[in-house]
């Protein structure tokens, strides 16, 4: 079990401890989880690898074609032949061919596990007898699928494939990496030495998964869904307030340390309130959260606030002081519901 699953046993967090901390020696497994919620939205309880194949191989080429490295290993007779296909050089057929073969080889397996151990509520169970290759959905699944939090899972997949690739394919040294914020298009990007921009995804999509769909201050139930009313808003925890401060020297404010999801209208009632202490320890608890899964958010959260724990909460502690020191008072907001990070 993750420290994320503590006090939360839900499907959902067990669903999201898969996608963010499991292990990554390959981008398999976000193709897996993207074709398995595209599968299951049509509510069907037992899924062969060959319907299988195609959403996952068609997940696979999409993404060797904005980066081409997609795992650890040197070589891949699979990743071959979905660049072959993209190439021209294989048809579909031959295609979804070797993906039937060769691409869950390993994901079937390693796909539930986390941390050594299989989660406790399993979603699928493999069912290779008799010549059958099929994968039998459980009801733990199909629960999923009715929970509030299954219109996000798709976008939340993505980010967190886009973020794992953007770390295999960087030439950038760890320590100096720093994930930016623009805060007009809600994108995090990486600048390298020549000052060329690269967008990774979004930050409303990367924060939400570390948050467990649920608004930073209230704990109500949010929504990143592209299109929606009441998409949630990315907020500073600590007010822009903080740059202004002679003794905040180097501490950026605009970084992935102080960015948390909203709901709009409790957004909008916080504004440039510093919170309770009380949020202090989930702003913690939730950057930890994000150095746990090891990624380029981890790296710049670690670059901006500390190389231990002990740094990281005193780091914390010192911006938080400075903010209050300018503010005076705190805000709490006016819905609260219990958390459990």
């Amino acid at each position: 079990m993750t420290e994320f699953q503590i006090n939360d046993p839900s499907l959902e967090s067990q669903w999201r401890a898969l996608i963010l901390f499991g292990k990554n020696s390959a981008t398999y497994k976000f193709a897996f989880a993207k074709s398995l919620l595209e599968l299951i939205d049509r509510e069907t309880t037992a899924i062969s690898l060959s319907d299988l194949a195609k959403p996952f191989a068609k997940n696979i080429t999409t993404h060797l074609k904005k980066s081409d490295k997609q795992g650890n290993s040197n070589s891949s007779t699979f990743l071959k032949a979905c660049r072959e296909y993209n190439n021209g050089i294989i048809d579909e057929a031959k295609l979804l061919f070797q993906t039937e073969k060769l691409g869950f080889v390993n994901v079937v397996d390693a796909f539930q596990n986390v941390n050594g151990g299989q989660i406790p509520n399993l979603f699928y169970e493999k069912d290779y007898a008799n010549g059958r290759k099929r994968i039998v959905i459980k009801d733990d699944l199909l629960k999923l699928k009715e929970s509030y939090h299954f219109q996000n899972f798709e976008q939340e997949t993505e980010a967190r494939w886009n973020l794992v690739e953007t770390a295999w394919n960087l030439r950038i040294n760890p320590n100096l990496l720093e994930v930016k914020y623009d805060e007009t298009t809600s994108l995090f990007f990486l600048e390298n030495d020549l000052m060329r921009r690269k967008d990774i995804t979004s930050v409303r999509d990367s924060l939400n998964g570390y948050q467990k769909g649920k608004c930073f201050y209230s704990f109500q139930d949010i929504t990143v869904k592209k299109g929606s009313l009441s998409i949630c808003e990315v907020d500073h925890f600590l007010p822009h307030a903080n740059k202004k401060s002679h003794s905040n020297a180097g501490a950026n404010i605009n970084g992935v340390w102080n960015l948390v999801l909203a709901e709009p209208s409790i957004n909008k009632e916080k504004s440039a309130k510093v919170p309770d202490i009380k949020f202090l320890n989930r702003l913690f608890n939730r950057n930890e959260f994000y150095i746990s899964s090891k990624h380029p958010l981890a790296e710049t959260i670690i670059n901006q606030t500390g190389k231990t724990k002990e740094k990281r909460k005193a780091f914390l502690q010192k911006q938080y002081d400075i903010a209050k020191a300018n503010s005076i008072i705190t805000w709490q907001p006016s819905i609260e519901l219990k958390g459990n990070f």
